[in-house]
């Protein structure tokens, strides 16, 4: 799923939440409409529930005012014209509640720019032992890794190997949180111990970075180029390196609702077809992250 360029145009934000039951998706002839397509618990409730958490600009954040805005909010508005559904966004608070929200049946599906992973895929922790029974992901984007630091750079931190030595902040219950933690065991063996700080949103690991607490911050490249470009004026934090690793995100869907997942698939490629897709991309400043189609459970 290499990315592709992309036109670059604007489009005006929509607002999450309005109901949109006009366009529900193009069907051929003696085909079944996307919306028809849903399944008849969500159709019955005109809408889909989503848990997101809130702490990760310009993924998923919320507006000075309170409204959720971000990439995964705008898909969100487009998907609710293609599925004539509302998307109601569940702030879950702290990142780390996002899956474990979702296994549990707190809502239908997670968007918050999550990682699709092999263990997340398959219900396992780090060591591999099984925890839950896995999720199912719908990808839509590719993010590499990005490390936030002070303006300047003045550890040198360009690489994962580089944090040896440092303190690094990371995001409780993320993929970077389990990186931090094998670099730990990596470090100890060059006699560079690596201390992590866990933080609840990107704001606390930003500020552990600004304040020097932490010499790092290992987050998401989007997260981490906004971090850079928004903070002080874009004259506090830089980025150390290039993106690193890209993996894909993807909307989080239990195994056991196929039929949800099928959909939003279908939905999701509408999007990129009929290039409503670009230009959410383009307005956020994404392009570099587009997808050729969305795929189910993509991880590498």
């Amino acid at each position: 799923m290499s990315s592709r360029h992309r036109t670059n145009v604007t489009v005006s934000g929509a607002v999450v939440g309005a109901l949109l039951l006009s366009a529900c998706g193009i069907a051929g002839a003696g085909q079944a409409s996307l919306h028809d397509q849903l399944p008849e618990a969500v159709r019955k409730a005109g809408a889909i529930r989503v848990g997101a958490s809130f702490t990760a600009a310009p993924v998923v954040f919320r507006t000075p005012d309170g409204r959720p805005d971000g990439l995964d909010p705008d898909l969100a508005a487009a998907l609710e014209k293609v599925l004539g559904v509302r998307f109601d966004f569940q702030d879950v608070g702290p990142f780390a509640n996002v899956l474990p929200g979702l296994l549990g049946g707190k809502y239908d599906i997670a968007m918050s720019g999550v990682t699709d992973t092999r263990e997340r895929e398959q219900g396992v922790d780090k060591e591999g032992k099984q925890v839950n029974e896995g999720l199912d992901f719908v990808d839509y984007f590719m993010a590499g890794i990005g490390i936030v630091v002070r303006e300047g750079n003045p550890g040198t931190i360009t690489r994962i190997d580089d944090l040896c030595g440092h303190t690094v902040a990371v995001k409780k219950g993320t993929t970077h949180d389990d990186l931090a933690g094998r670099q730990v065991k990596a470090c100890e063996h060059g006699s560079k111990p690596l201390k992590v700080i866990q933080t609840n949103s990107d704001n606390d690991a930003v500020e552990a970075v600004k304040s020097g607490q932490a010499d790092a911050y290992v987050t998401d490249f989007p997260k981490a180029a906004y971090s850079a470009q928004t903070v002080g004026g874009g004259k506090a934090l830089d980025i150390g390196g290039n993106q690193l690793q890209p993996r894909p995100y993807g909307i989080a869907v239990r195994k056991g609702d196929r039929d949800l997942r099928d959909v939003l698939v279908k939905a999701m490629n509408q999007l990129v077809m009929d290039g409503t897709y670009d230009q959410i991309l383009a307005k956020r400043a994404l392009t570099a992250g587009a997808i050729q189609n969305s795929v189910v459970n993509g991880a590498i």
